[in-house]
């Protein structure tokens, strides 16, 4: 089964709008064959998408810092919880677990996994899908500012293609597999030096 590493929010939003589609993320999921890897709390978007896919019965890993097991409530009801020394180390082994990655709506810590994941495909480090599930249009000014930083030169139009937006569960899951991120190219022109 592939694990498909998903990035979102402690909390659950305002609007339970978002809480309820990230259960149905979690359920197309399952029904796709896909496993996920999760920051493991039992809160928020977070614990909205583990327990959809706990509830289809589909694989669950939960990935947490021992410093945020009890801030962020570790989930109980998943088996196979990884509590790892600290942030970096989550980040890297959700990045080792998962086959691809999906960031829903959340604060500083989605944005902060979701742009370090497409750093390092910047950088080569991984050549894995990423999508941004675009509920109610939340990610729009993160699209925005990045086609503003490939306008202002600061990201080559390649790296705009490193992840895929959409605002439907079951579209997004169903194109994950055909997406390929670009290779990179050299980054740094003779002028850059």
């Amino acid at each position: 089964m592939p694990l498909l590493g998903v990035y979102c929010g402690s909390s659950g939003g305002i609007d339970p709008l978002y809480r309820r589609a990230a259960a149905e993320f979690g359920r197309e999921m399952v029904a796709r064959g896909y496993g996920l890897v999760y920051g493991g709390g039992k809160v928020g978007m977070m614990g909205a998408v583990a327990d959809a896919v706990l509830v289809a019965g589909g694989e669950v890993i939960g990935v947490i810092p021992d410093f945020l097991a009890t801030k962020e409530l570790l989930h109980p009801d998943v088996r196979d919880m990884r509590v790892v020394q600290d942030m970096h180390t989550r980040k890297a082994l959700m990045v080792e677990l998962s086959s691809a990655f999906v960031a829903l709506p959340g604060g500083l810590g989605t944005l902060d996994e979701l742009f370090e994941t497409l750093t390092w495909s910047q950088l080569g480090l991984h050549a894995k899908p990423v999508g941004l599930l675009n509920i109610a249009g939340y990610f729009n000014s993160v699209i925005d500012f990045v086609d503003g930083a490939v306008r202002a030169g600061f990201c080559l139009p390649e790296h705009r293609e490193l992840f895929f937006v959409s605002d439907n569960s079951a579209e997004l899951l169903d194109r994950l597999p055909h997406i390929h991120p670009p290779r990179q190219p050299k980054w740094l022109t003779p002028d850059d030096v």
